[in-house]
C-alpha cells in the first residue's frame, strides 16, 4: 500500500510523537500479537478518542505465525471497516533484518524499528543509518535503540541483561544516524515483572532528551506503576513519547479465555465467534485503561492536524 491509498489518519511516528510532546502525554503502542485482536485495539483507540501505535515484533511476527502483509491487511480492513478516524501509526517493532523490513514497508507499516543495540556503537550506527535512507525514501519513520533493554519473557528480545543508554553516546548516535525516534535504556524491561521491579532513571531521561532532537520511547510499559510512567513523559523540556505495551494485552487476552499458555495466530482465528467477543472485549477494556490511566492520551485526538 503507497503513501496515496493510505487513509489520512493512518501516520508517520514521527508526526504522531511531534503532538505527543507538544501535548506532553504518551501514545501507547500496542502489539495486539495476534491479527483477530487488531481489531480491539483500534476500537479503544476510538472509543477513547485517542491516538494510538499499533504494532508487532519480528520475533512476535515469528512466534505467533504471522507475515508483515497479514498484519497489514488485517490492519487495514479494521480501519476501513470500523471507520476509524482518530489518528494511527503501523509500526514494526523490534526487527534485525532489512528484509522483513522492507516486507513490513511494502504492506504499509509507516514506521519501522530496527534493534541493532546487541552491536558495538559503530555497528549500530551502520545498520540504523542504512534503514533510515531505506526508510525515509519511501516515508517512513525509523525507530532505533541504543542502549540494551531487558527481559522478562524472551518475546520481543532474546537478552535480559540490560545496559543503560549513555546521553553522549544517544546525542553522536542522532547525528549520525538521523533516526527519528530512540529507544533508551534506563530502567524498564520487557515482560512482566517478577522479581526484578522496574525503575525509571528520570536524571539519565532528562539529560539525555537535553542532548537529543528526538523524540523518545520507552520499552517494557507493562507492568510499570502508573505515576511512574507519567512522570517520564512529563519531564521538562519534554520527555518519553511513545510506550510499549504488549504483554498486559495477551495476558487479559488469555485470562479471558480461560487459557495459561499463548497460541499461535491460526489457533487463535480458529476460536468460535462467541469466544472471540470475549477476547476482543478484555483486550479493549485492557487498551482503553492504560490509554486513560497509563498513557493519558484519552480526548487528545482532536490535538491532531491531520
Amino acid at each position: 500500500m503507497n503513501n496515496q491509498t493510505k487513509p489520512r489518519n493512518v501516520i508517520t511516528l514521527k508526526k504522531a510523537l511531534e503532538f505527543a510532546e507538544a501535548g506532553r502525554f504518551a501514545i501507547g503502542s500496542f502489539s495486539p500479537r495476534y491479527t483477530p485482536m487488531i481489531a480491539a485495539v483500534l476500537q479503544a483507540g476510538q472509543e477513547a478518542n485517542s491516538p494510538l501505535i499499533v504494532q508487532i515484533s519480528h520475533k512476535e511476527l515469528v512466534r505467533y505465525g504471522i507475515t508483515p502483509a497479514e498484519f497489514g491487511d488485517e490492519f487495514y480492513s479494521q480501519v476501513a471497516k470500523q471507520n476509524i478516524t482518530v489518528p494511527v501509526v503501523l509500526h514494526l517493532d523490534h526487527t534485525k533484518e532489512l528484509a522483513t523490513i522492507a516486507e513490513a514497508i511494502d504492506a504499509g507499516f509507516t514506521s519501522v524499528m530496527i534493534d541493532a543495540s546487541e552491536k558495538p556503537f559503530d555497528g549500530n550506527v551502520k545498520d540504523s543509518k542504512e534503514v533510515v535512507e531505506y526508510a525515509h525514501a519511501k516515508g517512513v519513520s525509523v525507530e532505533a535503540e541504543l542502549g540494551m533493554i531487558g527481559t522478562t519473557d524472551f518475546v520481543e528480545t532474546d537478552k535480559d541483561e540490560e545496559l543503560y543508554t549513555d546521553p553522549r553516546e544517544a546525542e553522536e548516535f542522532v547525528r549520525l544516524t538521523g533516526v527519528d525516534a530512540l529507544a533508551v535504556s534506563c530502567g524498564t524491561a520487557h515482560g512482566v515483572y517478577n522479581v526484578k521491579q522496574p525503575k525509571i532513571d528520570y536524571a539519565r531521561l532528562t539529560e539525555i532528551r537535553a542532548l537529543t532532537p528526538v523524540h523518545l520511547v520507552l520499552h517494557g510499559g507493562s507492568g510499570v506503576p502508573a505515576e511512574m510512567m507519567q512522570q517520564a513523559f512529563r519531564l521538562p523540556g519534554g520527555g518519553v513519547s511513545k510506550v510499549n505495551i504488549a504483554t498486559d494485552l495477551e495476558l487479559s487476552l488469555l485470562a479471558a479465555l480461560g487459557r495459561e499458555e499463548r497460541m499461535s495466530n491460526l489457533e487463535c482465528l480458529s476460536l468460535s465467534p462467541e469466544r472471540l467477543v470475549i477476547g476482543r472485549e478484555a483486550v479493549k477494556r485492557t487498551v482503553i485503561g492504560k490509554i486513560e490511566s497509563f498513557v493519558c492520551s484519552a480526548g487528545e485526538a482532536g490535538r491532531f492536524v491531520l
